[in-house]
């Protein structure tokens, strides 16, 4: 029985020698390929699930105030996909961002120019005139219809007769109305009986302001006519194209007219655009018409009205310009103007 016991334990020492012998065998073998192919199979798949957007960035540094070009902007699969941004180029070619971007930024909406500024064309300015119910066609216009600006110019009670109303712009497009723009009607929003929600709203607010889109080179005409008279909004039909002939009537001379060509140069043309705006025109060539028989009525209305102790004779300084003669009885006097 003892010798059995010895027998076995011998065997199990043996076997424990052997396994120990074994393990230290594979401890030092290199890892097997098939663990490494189990690995990456297992990371390949989280990989593969990360999604990715399609967003449009800037190609290059792109300037605050110009105009976006084709070859600024580029598509990029981007890990995000930020509020705003845009998947085609398309839309964003002619927009214009409000400051600079550097390159690789992704192109957003609120970084773009927006509003009323983006109705207005080129070489036309929104302008802002006093509005109430009579003037505005007793509240019924609208942004983008399109009005005659009319200008009535009261003279003294004494002289009612010189009194005068014309047209002074004609067909301008209305961009808003008291508290209705033509950005903000994009929507077709209706309220409780199915009329536009903006109309809606412009017909319960009284309107204290109206926003013409008007060239450049007359915004001189329709200051001077809100200044010195009353402004009257006529409505017309858009579909009305019909212009008034401007070589019916002499052009307004200028304020600030440019300095007469040297000899031998030949006449400079009129004034255009910016040119015209800041050369400017004065009160009394808009009430009269220019030319020296207009400026010299003028100057007879206002020496007709003006007190005697307003009158300045030739020689107390004053600058030049013109002049007209008041005879009452034996005294004369030279009014300047």
């Amino acid at each position: 029985m003892i010798h059995l016991t010895k027998i076995i334990a011998a065997i199990l020492v043996l076997l424990a020698i052997a396994l120990g012998g074994y393990a230290w065998v594979l401890s030092r073998q290199p890892a097997k390929p098939v663990a490494v192919a189990t690995t990456q199979g297992a990371t390949s798949p989280s990989k593969a699930q990360t999604p990715t957007y399609a967003v449009v960035v800037t190609a290059r540094p792109v300037a605050a105030g110009r105009a976006i070009t084709a070859d600024q902007l580029r598509v990029e699969q981007l890990p995000i996909n930020p509020s705003g941004a845009f998947k085609e180029t398309a839309p964003l070619i002619g927009r214009v961002p409000v400051f600079d971007l550097g390159e690789g930024s992704p192109l957003l909406e609120g970084q773009l120019s927006s509003g009323l500024a983006m109705r207005v064309e080129e070489g036309e300015r929104a302008v802002a005139i006093k509005a109430d119910e009579l003037m505005g066609v007793g509240n019924k216009v609208q942004p983008g219809d399109f009005v005659d600006v009319f200008v009535m110019l009261k003279s003294d009670g004494k002289d009612v007769d010189r009194s005068q109303a014309r047209l002074l712009l004609p067909r301008k497009r209305v961009l808003a109305f008291g508290n209705a723009s033509v950005d903000s009607l994009s929507s077709k929003a209706t309220d409780g009986n199915g009329n536009p929600a903006a109309q809606q709203q412009q017909r319960n607010d009284a309107a204290r302001t109206a926003v013409l889109a008007v060239p450049v080179e007359e915004i001189n005409r329709l200051t001077l006519g809100e200044s010195t008279g009353r402004l009257l909004l006529a409505l017309r039909n858009p579909l009305d194209t019909t212009m008034p002939d401007p070589t019916l009537l002499a052009s307004l001379p200028a304020a600030l007219p440019p300095p007469s060509p040297k000899r031998g140069e030949p006449p400079r043309p009129p004034l255009e655009g910016l040119d015209s705006a800041q050369a400017g025109i004065t009160t009394a060539d808009l009430v009269t018409g220019g030319g020296a028989a207009g400026r010299r009525m003028a100057v007879d209305a206002r020496a007709n009205t003006a007190p005697a102790s307003t009158a300045r004779s030739t020689s107390n300084g004053a600058r030049p310009g013109l002049e007209v003669e008041m005879i009452r009885g034996d005294k004369s006097e030279t009014l300047r103007y």
